[in-house]
């Protein structure tokens, strides 16, 4: 008997033993899911998943095909015919596509053509540059082909200075044929050099295929139209937001109905991710932030009847709902993702309101490896509001020990900090290094109602800063939090937060690290390329002596104010062809660390944007990431 038990605690240490915590090694072996379609008898799910080959240093992908209930997936050559193509003319004759077209005359060669070897760029205004390219004359723009004589195209926009899709991110979803295929919408910002980069005003644009006219069919809204989509009767439905140069605004669904535009959401304190009309007509189902995740929605669609519009939340729990791929047979395929989890597909039935997951490409990576808890906390600020602050805990946490702990600050800043799954700022991975991660729901966040998601705008330095503080505070008051070891870490306008609260921060932290962040505020005024950004959300330029609100930005919410109070460990790392942060951010803020004595570090990745993409180079950020908190905190 006593061997029997010996052996039994035997196997259990071992079983123990063999556990895994997650590795960046690890991380990058997972497959990267994304959903192509349903198949049109709405049997099948369609889709990829990419794979690293890090010898490579690309990412190479392959297409499948799985029953919507699941089972074993296969692999296929290709997905053509098996869903429907939105790109295809009802009729099947034509065909919509984008590519870039030359509008402009910009090189240096195209000015002197006999200078074919010269590298010069000649601009007469703004949006020379947006992303992570330099404006080099070409647009994309929207064409209309014969699919029997390929040869035989319409350039909607032809000759037009504009974009559709949009530039950086824009896809086919930009443009959409109508029911009976006689005209075709598209979104497009017709504004040029530094209009173009003062405004969001991006309309849906019809052309008429047999008048060879072009109508701005939203030119009364100012701020941004997009994802156009006509319902199951024929209604053109889209997303808006109303003002311009706002890009965080609240997102609406807005259907045309009978020659007027129903806004659905209009009563709901939220925004609107993405959306996706129920096969009936009857709902349109959407995503959104709530409560520190992101849910599915779904909002009726009343018609020319008394009933009352109703919001309704459809899903719950701790994780992400990230997008909608369709419906079948009673059920929506959704995408969903957690802290310890990246995107695999799931079938949500509607009526038993449970879920099924379809794809399981990484299930037996993660049974390999032990999971970190992560649980929501709330928080009572400075000024009496509750905060949620998600607390994630390193693998077999126990309680009794103290962990080094880590104040993740978001980016956007109007971005949602909910149950997402990073392949660089991943929490799964920075808890298995054994540091307990702090994330709080600070002002300017949605999925906590409108107020708060607009709080931030005109004081970066406020509010959120003491957010920050009240969210470590609490958390750093359990006995298993290492006071002595705190550190700050983040990203765009977390990098931002990262260099104020290095002046401001009473030595509460022993390590900082910025990632492409904000450092001087005018000097970002000067050179970002997306202009309505900064004059949004600082107020306005800095030459604007009478502009209470950029001034006060200029002068107190500026990191650059404080640098000579920093003291504390800093590394800093940025992007080469990041033009929305300019490198010039990360330059100053490091120099300005080098020649004050504190110790520093510049990571600079030469062909990087503001994210770190390629995956050589994410391996060497998470190396340089760790490497600094060893050493440091």
């Amino acid at each position: 008997m006593k061997r029997i038990i010996l052996l039994t605690l035997s196997l259990m240490s071992i079983t123990a033993f063999s556990q895994e915590v997650m590795t960046k090694e690890l991380l990058w072996k997972l497959g990267r899911v994304s959903p192509v379609g349903v198949t049109k008898d709405g049997k099948n799910l369609i889709y990829k998943v990419g794979r690293t080959e890090m010898d490579e240093n690309k990412i190479n992908s392959k297409i499948y095909q799985i029953p919507i209930d699941g089972g074993t997936p296969k692999e296929i050559a290709d997905y053509k015919g098996l869903i429907v193509d939105k790109n295809i003319s009802p009729d099947g004759k034509m065909l919509l596509s984008d590519q870039a077209v030359k509008v402009n005359k910009v090189l240096g060669k195209d000015l002197y053509p006999t200078m074919g070897k010269s590298d010069v760029y000649v601009f007469d205004a703004l949006d020379y540059r947006h992303w992570d390219t330099w404006n080099d004359g070409t647009h994309n723009h929207v064409f209309i082909s014969e699919i029997a004589q390929p040869e035989k195209t319409i350039d909607l926009l032809k000759d037009e200075p504009y974009d559709s899709p949009q530039k950086p991110f824009g896809g086919d979803e930009d443009y959409i044929w109508s029911p009976d295929g006689k005209k075709v919408v598209y979104v497009s910002k017709k504004k040029f050099g530094t209009d173009y980069a003062m405004s969001t005003n991006t309309d849906l644009y019809e052309y008429d295929l047999e008048t060879k006219q072009t109508k701005n069919i939203t030119e009364a809204n100012k701020g941004y139209d997009t994802h156009p989509t006509y319902s199951p009767n024929g209604d053109l439905t889209w997303l808006q937001m109303k003002r311009d140069g706002y890009e965080a605004d609240k997102n609406d669904i807005i259907v045309r109905f009978k020659g007027m535009d129903m806004n659905l959401t209009a009563n709901w304190d939220g925004t609107v991710d993405s959306y996706q009309w129920a096969p009936d007509g009857k709902k349109i189902y959407f995503i959104a932030a709530v409560d520190g995740t992101v849910q599915l929605f779904e909002v009726n669609f009343p018609g020319m009847t008394r009933i009352a519009i109703q919001v309704r939340q459809v899903t719950d729990g701790n994780f992400d709902v990230t997008g909608i791929v369709g419906f079948a047979a009673g059920k929506v395929l959704l995408t969903r993702t957690d802290f310890n989890h990246a995107t695999e597909i799931y079938a949500y039935d509607l009526k038993k309101a449970s879920w099924n997951q379809v794809t399981k490409v990484n299930n037996d990576l993660y049974a390999k490896v032990t999971m970190s808890k992560s649980e929501k906390r709330y928080v009572t600020t400075t000024d009496g509001k509750k905060m949620l602050v998600w607390v994630v805990y390193p693998p077999n946490f126990d309680p009794n020990k103290k962990y080094p702990t880590l104040l993740y600050c978001q980016g956007g800043p109007q971005s949602a900090l909910t149950q997402f799954y990073s392949f660089r700022w991943n929490f799964q991975l920075m808890a298995a290094e054994g540091y307990i991660v702090v994330a709080p729901n600070r002002r300017g966040m949605p999925g906590h109602g409108v107020a708060w998601n607009e709080a931030i705008s005109k004081d970066w330095g406020g509010k959120p800063m003491e957010d920050y503080l009240n969210a470590i505070d609490d958390v750093a008051k359990e006995k298993y939090v290492d006071k002595a070891r705190l550190g700050a870490v983040g990203a765009s306008y977390g990098g931002y937060s990262i260099f104020y609260l290095a002046g401001i921060h009473n030595n509460r932290f022993k390590t900082f690290i910025s990632h492409c962040g904000v450092f001087n505020l005018e000097s970002m005024y000067g050179t970002t390329e997306e202009v309505f950004f900064p004059t949004w959300d600082t107020g306005g330029a800095y030459w604007e002596k009478d502009n209470v609100d950029a001034q006060k930005a200029m002068k107190d919410f500026n990191p650059i104010k404080n640098v000579s109070k920093w003291n504390t460990p800093i590394l800093v790392i940025q992007g080469g062809k990041d033009y929305r942060v300019p490198i010039g951010q990360g330059q100053e803020a490091f120099q300005a660390a080098q020649l004050l004595g504190v110790k520093s570090r510049f990571v600079y990745f030469p062909e990087e944007n503001h994210w770190v993409t390629k995956p050589q180079n994410a391996q060497v950020w998470q190396g340089e990431f760790f490497r600094w908190l060893k050493e440091t905190l």
